[in-house]
């Protein structure tokens, strides 16, 4: 099964457990955040990539030039820990995690929380790979992937018990778009993967198609 096919049985699991003045309220949220053309403006491919120095989940600083130095970077990015679509598309990237360093290159993932939900994540999800965190989002809007929830969303996803105010350090409107870039060793970005969609994620077999494109 794809991680599409599995994202979409998430997705629709989910719509069958919560109301239907619920999921108009996530549907138009949605339909706005798509139209605003956020993902269309986000970095692409031949632009240089932002450089950063993020803490991992265990405290380490990680640079991305120090990552580039020993070949290419797949930089993903996800909206926290209680997203369960984020979840599955990270165990999808760590099952794919030996032949994406089987050709060179190093898997990074980066996301909003605090470092210690960052820790939690990749202790539960047993990620071979780094964990960093973006406070308030600001090396994704370095690539043109952050935005802002409306009051009306952030409310609903305070209802739920998601606690973002605490678990993105007093940045609980702030999140990323699902991305994914490939970088090359020299800096410069070769694929992306941007959406609007919450539910919808890079196939980890395109990722793989484009590291070895990279020649």
């Amino acid at each position: 099964m794809s991680l599409h096919e599995q994202l979409r049985g998430v997705y629709e699991d989910g719509r069958r457990r919560i109301p239907a003045e619920l999921a108009e309220i996530m549907d138009r949220n949605g339909r706005e955040l798509a139209a605003s053309g956020l993902a269309e403006r986000a970095l692409g491919v031949g632009a240089p990539a932002p450089r950063f120095t993020l803490p991992a989940a265990t405290g380490r600083q990680v640079a991305l030039d120090e990552l580039l130095a020993d070949g290419p970077v797949v930089l993903t990015f996800y909206r926290g820990a209680w997203c369960p679509f984020c979840n599955l598309a990270l165990r999808a990237l760590q099952e794919h995690h030996d032949t994406i360093t089987a050709r060179g290159a190093r898997l990074v993932a980066v996301s909003p929380q605090i470092p210690d939900e960052s820790l939690t994540l990749a202790e539960k999800e047993q990620l071979a790979f780094d964990v960093l965190s973006d406070l308030g989002s600001e090396v994704a809007a370095r690539f043109g992937i952050a935005f802002d929830l409306s009051d009306e969303l952030g409310g609903l996803y305070d209802q739920w018990g998601f606690d973002l105010e605490r678990v993105n350090a007093g940045h609980s409107r702030t999140l990323p778009l699902p991305a994914t870039f490939v970088i090359d060793r020299t800096g410069v970005i070769r694929w992306t993967f941007v959406a609007a969609d919450y539910a919808v994620r890079a196939e980890p077999a395109d990722i793989l198609a484009a590291l070895d494109a990279l020649g």
